[in-house]
């Protein structure tokens, strides 16, 4: 079971059937999708396959994602999520993914926020890490006002629809969270 966390405008809670359509939304866009590791969606079908497949990962513990909701109405919005989480280790991979017609109003980096404080004070973990296109710059931004800092690029990492995209790796440590 996934915790419901707070902000002061958004819930970000674990997703369920009556979202699939949100999910749609989100993840139809090719605009949205443009840096994400598959292309958009083009039936509301593969909206029910990543909530089916959400539901099966967190189950193994390795994996989180939560619905990015409005608190005015609950509507999902985007998605946010920590995955390959290796307890061991005490890291996680964050990802996350709004819906175009929120972009640039800090909603990406007030649900962020409360996620990776979540991840370091709840969780305990030690290290997140961002793979993010180089060429999406508002999400590079995103990170790095978050405290997150450039450590490696992988070369012609992904192709999706037909487009090859390097991988700019980004970490933030606990103790550097902790200093901001």
């Amino acid at each position: 079971m996934l915790p419901t966390l707070e902000t002061e405008r958004l819930t970000i809670r674990a997703l369920h059937d009556a979202d699939v359509p949100a999910l749609f939304e989100v993840f139809r866009d090719p605009e949205s999708t443009r840096y994400w590791s598959h292309p958009a969606m083009t039936d509301l079908t593969q909206a029910d396959g990543l909530l089916r497949d959400i539901e099966k990962n967190v189950a193994t513990g390795s994996f989180a994602q939560w619905g990015i909701a409005r608190r005015a109405d609950d509507l999902v919005i985007g998605t946010c999520t920590l995955h390959r989480i290796l307890r061991d280790h005490r890291r996680a991979e964050l990802g996350y993914i709004l819906r175009r017609d929120h972009w640039g109003r800090g909603l990406a980096a007030e649900a962020l926020t409360r996620l990776v404080d979540h991840a370091f004070r709840t969780l305990g973990l030690h290290r997140l890490e961002a793979d993010i296109d180089p060429r999406n710059s508002a999400s590079i931004k995103l990170v790095e006002r978050l405290g997150f800092k450039q450590e490696g690029l992988l070369r012609e990492r992904y192709f999706v629809a037909g487009d090859i995209q390097d991988s700019a790796i980004y970490g933030l440590l606990a103790p550097e969270w902790s200093a901001r």
